[in-house]
């Protein structure tokens, strides 16, 4: 698939380059200050001034508003397949990930009184293209992502992982070497940087508008780039000498260390931007309602003590699903792409 990307009215392919941005500023709750430009691999981003409404592709209906598709009034597209299948956001290796989620699958498995499998996928844009295409079920898009996911496949978002005090959330990091003699983003000028993929909240997104509003360097322009397609290839690639500095979340950072992967002393933050929503779970929209709200309940009743969720993602502080909308918790993700004057195109 030829991958199409527009930025302010500029087109270039997804990975290659990229043209000038608006360079929009605004404040936005507690999240990220400033704002920026977005592209996403595999469908078209248009320049648009038109409201988060319009963005949803015109083959879902949203009636009651709450900017989701709705469930089709037609029963015979209900979809009740023998087996559920669930995917996570390619932050890492998906092996690593399948062993990480399998007991909560087979707690989704006895509430559902369905098989439940595992979907590996490798990139952003596979995870959407499989929800749209109607070979996956239930899932979890990471922040940038989720409004493509909600505009162009159904997705239907409904909870978050967060801490015990139901604060959620995590930080973009600029990362370089211990060694390296960039001291802070304005050593950038005349460098590379590493990008993960253009779905990417923190791996692209928010670090391209930030450091053009915060320290006026234009990628493309001021600095090259590569895009790794993964953040822990970001942050190996920063281990390991292969790229000079990278953005990344830094949950998957932390994650990354609680395992032992990476060491804290094999690379050094220059930046750390104030916390986003992540990733968000949910379910296509054209799921029967009865399967669907058994799928919530899995979500809902999971007993995170003991359980590789909890050991995974303690680093992070995630203990537990609390209920979220795509309407409330994604509103300063839509602010981001609206201050740009951007909307998706999908058909």
């Amino acid at each position: 698939m030829t991958v199409q990307v527009t930025y302010a009215g500029q087109r270039t392919a997804a990975g290659v380059g990229m043209a000038s941005r608006t360079g929009a500023l605004a404040s936005f709750r507690t999240f990220a200050p400033t704002l920026l430009s977005t592209a996403v691999a595999g469908f078209m981003l248009m320049a648009a001034s038109v409201s988060a409404a319009d963005d949803l592709s015109s083959r879902y209906q949203d009636e009651n508003g709450d900017l989701v598709a709705d469930l089709p009034a037609d029963e015979s597209e209900w979809v009740d397949p023998d087996t559920l299948v669930f995917a996570y956001t390619p932050v890492e290796d998906p092996a690593v990930y399948a062993d990480v989620w399998a007991g909560f699958l087979e707690h989704m498995e006895e509430v559902t009184g369905k098989d439940v499998e595992f979907f590996p996928v490798q990139s952003n844009a596979a995870q959407v293209e499989a929800m749209r295409a109607g070979r996956l079920h239930v899932a979890g898009f990471n922040t940038g992502s989720n409004p493509l996911a909600v505009n162009c496949a159904g997705f239907v978002p409904f909870t978050m992982m967060a801490r015990e005090d139901d604060s959620f959330g995590y930080e973009m990091e600029i990362i370089t070497q211990p060694d390296s003699d960039i001291e802070s983003p304005d050593d950038l000028e005349g460098r590379t940087l590493a990008f993960t993929s253009e779905s990417s909240n923190s791996g692209f997104k928010a670090p391209s508008a930030l450091l053009q509003s915060e320290f006026d360097l234009e990628a493309g322009e001021d600095f090259d780039t590569e895009f790794s397609g993964k953040h822990d290839n970001s942050i190996m690639g920063v281990v390991n000498g292969d790229y000079e500095a990278a953005a990344i979340a830094n949950s998957v950072l932390k994650r990354m260390i609680s395992r032992d992967v990476i060491g804290e002393d094999d690379y050094r933050s220059i930046y750390t931007s104030d916390t986003f929503p992540t990733t968000g779970y949910g379910h296509v929209y054209n799921l029967d309602p009865d399967v669907a709200e058994d799928v919530r309940e899995a979500f809902e009743t999971f007993e995170w003590e003991g359980s590789a969720l909890a050991e995974e993602f303690k680093n992070s502080g995630e203990a537990k699903f609390i209920p979220i909308t795509y309407e409330e918790h994604w509103d300063v993700i839509r602010t981001i792409d609206e201050a740009n004057d951007v909307s998706y195109d999908c058909g």
